[in-house]
């Protein structure tokens, strides 16, 4: 297994993956400089992450290998297929997989999602439209959320 840290602008990240694919990208509290990878696989998800966060990628196109099961798997599935820059409730993705009486197994297999930002668990809001859940904190939900909005409003008196 390959290993790489960068820094984001929501703080740093450690990257996990190998031929089998991108396994883990998670914030850590560790103190590490981006460090450049030699393996393939994770290069070219540093420069996706890096298109991402610069405004210049709303999909990202890579070989996916999260560990989970079988039914984390098929969340993490379905939350790639919600569009950059809108949301969906919890309860919309349990509807969505099937099985509406689901939504707090939805819910906690999306906080295990070890993909942060490539699997978009930041887009899912609850019923209510409010910020809910997220294991990086809710303060990088809203960025992340802000950050996919395609009008961001400039202030007057900035």
């Amino acid at each position: 297994m390959n290993r790489t840290f960068l820094k984001t602008p929501l703080g740093n990240a450690i990257l996990e993956g190998d031929k089998s694919g991108i396994s883990k990208l998670l914030l850590t509290e560790e103190a590490a400089e981006s460090s450049t990878s030699s393996a393939p696989e994770l290069q070219e998800a540093i420069e996706q992450l890096q298109q991402y966060f610069s405004g210049e990628r709303k999909e990202f196109d890579l070989k996916l290998n999260p560990q989970g099961t079988e039914f984390q798997k098929r969340v993490w599935q379905a939350l790639q297929n919600i569009p950059y820059g809108k949301t969906v409730s919890y309860m919309d993705l349990a509807k969505n997989l099937g099985d509406p009486l689901a939504i707090r197994a939805v819910a906690a297999a999306n906080g295990k999602n070890p993909l942060w930002i490539i699997i978009p668990c930041h887009r899912v809001i609850g019923s209510n439209g409010n910020l809910t859940g997220y294991a990086g904190g809710l303060w990088r939900k809203k960025w992340l959320l802000d950050h996919e909005q395609p009008h961001k409003q400039q202030s007057l008196f900035q």
